[in-house]
C-alpha cells in the first residue's frame, strides 16, 4: 500500500525558500513553516472547440484528505476538465493547477500525481508488467515497486504476463490504478475508474482511494454513477453543459430540499392511516405500503404512539440521484416524458 506523508515537499527541488510554493505548501514568511495548501485549484477554466464550449468558466477546488466526485452526464465536460488538468489538452481560458503548479511545469510529475483517464490508453502488445516496468523507469523508480503495485490491484504473476489487448476492461482498470499509484503520489486524478469493474472489484476501488484520502491524499473521481460516488465522496461537484451546477458535502447539496416525505409498511396500515389522518398528515397508497407526508422520526413516533409494529420506513423525499437529474436535465438524453413514450410504442 502507498505510504506518502502529507507535507512531503518537493523531492526533485530544494527546501522552499519564504513565500515560494512547495508541492503541497508554501512557506509562511511569520513562522517559517509550511502551510498546507489547496491541492487542485480550477480559475475560471473555460475550453472551447469552433464554436462548441465543452468547458464554461468552470472553478473548483479539491482539498487535501479528500475525495472529490465529479459528477455529470455523458458529455458534460469532465474528461476535457480532466486532461486539461494533466496537460493534455490547452485551456481557451482559465487555469488549472495542482500544488500550485501547471502540470506541465512539475518535475517527474508521475512522483506528485497519478493519472487514469483511459485504461486503454496504452501500448495493447506490452505486458501488464512491461507497462509498469517501463512507467518505473521513467519515474526513477526501484523494480519492485512493480510487484508492489500488481499486489495492491491483486492482479496474479500470470495476469501481469498477458499482453494488454488479452485484458478484459475491469483488468485494464486495475492495471491503470496501479500505474497512478506506481510513483506513491499525494493527488490521484481518475477518469471513470469503475467502468469495467465487477461488484467485488467496485468495492475494493472504494476502500483503496477512502484509505488513500484518510492519509492526506488528494483525489478527484468522475463518474456518472452517482450511487457509487456518494458513497465514497466527501464533496460532490455536479457539471452540466460544460458548467458547475452545484457543489458541496451531500448534506450540504440536499440541504433545500423538502425532506418530509416517508415510505413506510406496517403490520396494520389501518391504524396507522386514522393515526396520520388524526395528526393531520396527508397520505395515500404506495405499493404495499404508504406515503405519508411526514419526516421519518415523525411517522415512527406516530407508530410508537398508536402501538403500531413497522416493517419497512424510509424517506420518501428527493435525494441526490433526483437532485443530480433534476440539475442536469438539459443535459440528459432520456427523461420521465420520453421514456413512457418509447414505452408505449
Amino acid at each position: 500500500m502507498t505510504g506518502f506523508t502529507a507535507l512531503r515537499l518537493w523531492e526533485d527541488l530544494p527546501t522552499p525558500m519564504v513565500g515560494e510554493a512547495s508541492f503541497l505548501g508554501v512557506m509562511c514568511p511569520e513562522t517559517r513553516t509550511v502551510r498546507l495548501v489547496t491541492m487542485i485549484e480550477i480559475d475560471s477554466l473555460t475550453k472551447r472547440y469552433g464554436a462548441f464550449t465543452a468547458v464554461d468558466d468552470v472553478s473548483m477546488t479539491c482539498q487535501p484528505g479528500k475525495v472529490t466526485g465529479f459528477l455529470g452526464p455523458n458529455g458534460a465536460g469532465k474528461t476535457t476538465t480532466m486532461r486539461i488538468m494533466a496537460g493534455l489538452t490547452p485551456p481557451t481560458r482559465g487555469s488549472a493547477t495542482i500544488g500550485g503548479r501547471r502540470f506541465s511545469d512539475i518535475p517527474n510529475p508521475g512522483r506528485h500525481v497519478g493519472v487514469l483517464l483511459d485504461a486503454s490508453a496504452q501500448h495493447g502488445g506490452r505486458t501488464g508488467r512491461e507497462i509498469l516496468t517501463l512507467g518505473a523507469k521513467q519515474m526513477g523508480l526501484p523494480a519492485s515497486r512493480v510487484d508492489e503495485m500488481l499486489e495492491v490491484v491483486s492482479l496474479s504473476p500470470q495476469e501481469a504476463k498477458r499482453r494488454l489487448r488479452h485484458y478484459s476492461l475491469g483488468m485494464r482498470q486495475r492495471l491503470g490504478i496501479a500505474h497512478a499509484l506506481l510513483g506513491d503520489p499525494e493527488v490521484l486524478i481518475l477518469d471513470e475508474p469503475a467502468n469495467g469493474l465487477d461488484p467485488a472489484g467496485i468495492r475494493w476501488m472504494r476502500t483503496l482511494l477512502k484509505s488513500y484520502a484518510d492519509r492526506g491524499g488528494t483525489v478527484l473521481l468522475s463518474s456518472h454513477l452517482l450511487h457509487e460516488v456518494e458513497q465514497i465522496a466527501d464533496e460532490i461537484i455536479l457539471i452540466g453543459h460544460g458548467k458547475i451546477v452545484a457543489q458541496g458535502t451531500k448534506q450540504e447539496l440536499l440541504a433545500g430540499v423538502d425532506q418530509a416525505l416517508s415510505l413506510v409498511s406496517s403490520l396494520d396500515d389501518v391504524a396507522l392511516i386514522a393515526a396520520a389522518n388524526a395528526a393531520g398528515y396527508a397520505f395515500e397508497r404506495a405499493g404495499q405500503g404508504l406515503r405519508i407526508s411526514a419526516a421519518p422520526a415523525d411517522v415512527g413516533r406516530l407508530a410508537l404512539e398508536a402501538r403500531v409494529v413497522l416493517t419497512d420506513l424510509r424517506s420518501g423525499s428527493a435525494g441526490l440521484e433526483d437532485l443530480f437529474l433534476e440539475l442536469t436535465s438539459e443535459t440528459q438524453r432520456e427523461t420521465p416524458h420520453t421514456a413512457t413514450e418509447g414505452g408505449a410504442r
